[in-house]
């Protein structure tokens, strides 16, 4: 027994002092590099000892960690931790360093000392070993990874297993059906019963009472909730329940619906206060039919106006550039902004992005959007938008009118319903145009963001109309590349539909849950981001419904008053005072400047066209933030959405300047001034008393503003890329110095996978 206690001490001191020491100094514990997965996300192939290139220059600021990939997202663990130090948006989804699977375009492998390269796709076989990984992502970020100390064998199995997992071979193999049904499982666990539509505020239109209520709203009372289309047996592309006349019965629908182009018989959009209706519908197949059907669905259209006004029909397909014409022109500024480096274009970047066509396309929509505005609010008529499928331009032309013309639709919320509503509902196909599957790069085109970089181009022009910021909308960008929200993932409602019903079968959800509550929408913030971050969508200078303004001393609301028309609620505005501005201050010195520039095509002249008339009249006056809103639409009042296109490049990335700059110290001021309007209406005690506690004072965690009055926030991490950050995406030149576009044989467009395969062993 004596001899077994002896022995114990003895092995614990079993190393020298000295030498236990030593031992720490010179080789400290190695950090375990674990990644932090959701749920049902599980690690597929991982690499140690793997550099993240940071600097475009020199190797001594890249990050060396473990490099990861997972069925849901490429992840990258610094082995250093990061700086305290917030600079942009935490995710609370994704780190810093993940990129969702979904969001990869191109996964492309090197030998830089062999001189190989290779564009990975899924089930392809790797015969060399790679030193280089660089992923090239559909958010427009580059990143680079070297294997320089990694093994090589163990490098190009999760080369391989990213391109493998980046490429699904069906749509049920997407990362979402996984973890939205180990999500609402673990939810049910938790909580007794489901919040209705999952909590969501904003409208869905997948049901009657949706559109009823936007019947309502608009006006619209002779148009009815049609439910022909139930279980999708008229078509297969539309919502189960549509708009129509009146007038038109459900078995005239049914009849008409086989001569239109996938059974898309005419979809109401949007009632003008004056009777006019905004229509869309697809192309009518059969030649002889024409005549006949058109004149049905005109006297219908025609019958639901007061005055009976006439019906203008405008076929898109021929005014405006089709799909192919629209991704071409993406693919050529993406290479200006992004690939191409800074050094080897700044003297022609400007005359590059005006031959990249991508603005003059963005001025387009918004050019005939305007114009379809004009027959609306100025020739009291009904709009008929027509395009072959009426799945894409008509998404984008529909949207952008109503963005002109109700004020509604510039809220968050109503935004989010005018997308849910002429974009999902409306059968706009998500899932071939972002090409989640990458089985058909004809069919892929960037409508929705083309649609987005235009309510960009209305917002940069008329800053206090719109709720949201352009943050916003970059992140709503983004989310089509985050396979976990059904809101992008589908082709149409029944393909949604079929699917989610597979999928509850699957997962055991009782029967009668509510889609949205088992695969929510994107629309649920909360889901991303924390309280905190989805402040940063909050526009602090938007005057809209309930919004605060001071005028003549006193703090007042604004309130939209009811008007026959939006027009008239411009040239019924007080003569002294518009938008808070007093007549020959900065309102009348804008337009004054902008008289001079549009003279051309806004002043008066003898010959002058009666649209030529209405546009001067409008912008005769000051806009009205919550009335009609036209762009101005020369090209030089088109901008480049730098937010968007230069965020994760470092040359264009202006420390503490930028927009954001302006966004801090506004955010800070509105902050303060809702404090204030806080502790009057707590005030409640007779002159001269303190102020009484009211539990009605909304609490510190509920204010509006990401930036507080209250709390500075340090201002050194602000940079014109805010709330994202170029760190880590600095791709544009080799650690040997040489620009990557020529490391890869001087690609002209985004890496084209046939030139590259061409050239790989």
């Amino acid at each position: 027994m004596f001899s077994v206690k002896q022995t114990k001490p003895t092995f614990k001191c079993y190393l020298p002092p000295v030498q236990t020491d030593v031992k720490k100094t010179i080789e400290p514990p190695i950090k375990k590099l674990e990644p932090k997965l959701i749920q049902g996300e599980i690690v597929v192939n991982e690499v140690n000892f793997v550099r993240k290139c940071i600097s475009a220059e020199s190797s001594q600021d890249d990050l060396w960690g473990k490099l990861i990939c997972t069925n849901f997202k490429v992840s990258f663990i610094p082995q250093d931790a990061p700086s305290k130090q917030k600079s942009q948006l935490s995710h609370l989804l994704l780190g810093e360093h993940d990129i969702p699977l979904t969001c990869l375009e191109q996964v492309v492998t090197a030998n830089d000392t062999k001189g190989k390269k290779k564009v990975l796709g899924s089930n392809q076989k790797l015969k060399f070993n790679p030193t280089e990984l660089i992923l090239y992502c559909k958010d427009l970020r580059i990143i680079r990874f070297c294997f320089d100390e990694a093994g090589p064998e163990s490098a190009k199995k999760v080369c391989l297993a990213i391109a493998h997992y980046s490429h699904p071979a069906d749509l049920q193999l997407l990362f979402g059906f996984e973890y939205q049904g180990r999500r609402y499982h673990a939810s049910k666990e938790h909580v007794n019963g489901s919040t209705p539509r999952g909590g969501l505020r904003t409208t869905i239109f997948d049901r009657p009472s949706d559109w009823d209520r936007e019947i309502k709203r608009t006006g619209a009372s002779e148009w009815r909730v049609c439910s022909i289309n139930e279980s999708y047996v008229i078509s297969l592309s539309l919502p189960e329940y549509i708009v129509v006349p009146v007038s038109l019965a459900d078995q005239d629908l049914k009849q008409y619906s086989i001569f239109f182009t996938d059974q898309r018989i005419p979809l109401w959009c949007w009632n003008h206060p004056n009777g006019s209706a905004l229509v869309r519908m697809a192309s009518i197949n059969d030649p002889l039919q024409q005549r006949k059907i058109y004149q049905k669905v005109f006297t219908a259209i025609t019958k639901s106006h007061p005055q009976r006004s006439e019906v203008v029909r405008c076929d898109l397909d021929k005014s405006l550039p089709n799909i192919q014409d629209i991704q071409s022109a993406f693919v050529k500024v993406r290479q200006i902004c992004v690939i191409d480096p800074f050094e080897e274009s700044e003297e022609r970047w400007l005359s590059s992005i005006e031959n990249s066509r991508w603005l003059e396309y963005v001025r387009a929509f918004l050019k005939h959007s305007a114009d379809i505005v004009y027959y609306l609010d100025g020739k009291n008529a009904s709009v008929i938008l027509q395009e072959e499928e009426d799945r894409d331009l008509n998404c984008v032309v529909s949207s952008l009118v109503q963005l002109m013309l109700d004020p509604h639709y510039r809220s968050l919320i109503g935004f989010q319903s005018l997308v849910q509503k002429e974009w999902v509902m409306a059968g706009h196909r998500f899932l071939d145009r972002c090409n989640h599957l990458k089985k058909n790069e004809k069919e892929e085109s960037p409508l929705f963001l083309l649609f987005l970089d235009c309510v960009w181009q209305m917002m940069n022009q008329y800053p206090a109309a719109f709720e949201f910021t352009e943050a916003y909308l970059t992140v709503l960008s983004d989310s089509m590349w985050i396979p976990l929200f059904s809101t992008f993932l589908f082709n149409s409602s029944q393909q949604r539909a079929q699917h989610l019903m597979d999928f509850a079968k699957i997962k055991a959800i009782p029967q009668g849950e509510e889609q949205t509550v088992y695969f929510p929408p994107v629309w649920d913030w909360s889901q991303q981001f924390s309280t905190k971050d989805q402040t940063l969508f909050n526009n602090p200078m938007y005057v809209g419904k309930g919004a605060a303004c001071v005028q003549n001393g006193e703090v007042k609301t604004f309130r939209r008053t009811k008007q026959k028309n939006y027009s008239s609620t411009l040239r019924g505005m007080h003569g002294s005072l518009r938008n808070g501005l007093k007549i020959g201050e900065d309102s009348l010195t804008r337009r004054g400047s902008l008289a001079s520039e549009l003279k051309p095509e806004f002043s008066p002249v003898k010959d002058e066209s009666p649209s030529e008339r209405f546009f001067r009249d409008w912008f005769s006056r000051a806009a009205d933030q919550q009335g009609l809103l036209i762009p101005l639409l020369l090209p030089s009042h088109m901008a480049l959405w730098k937010l968007y296109f230069l965020r994760w490049v470092p040359e264009a990335c202006i420390p503490k300047g930028g927009p954001i700059t302006a966004y801090h110290k506004l955010s800070q001021l509105v902050d303060e001034i809702e404090i204030l309007q806080s502790q009057l209406r707590q005030y409640k005690g007779p002159s001269g008393t303190m102020p009484l506690p009211n539990p009605s004072r909304p609490l510190s965690g509920q204010r509006r503003m990401y930036f507080k009055a209250t709390s500075p926030t340090p201002t050194d991490f602000l940079t014109s890329s805010f709330p994202f950050t170029p760190t880590g995406n600095l791709c544009r030149r080799s650690f040997q110095g040489t620009p990557i576009s020529k490391f890869l044989n001087g690609a002209k467009i985004w890496l084209s996978t046939e030139t590259l395969a061409n050239d790989s062993l």
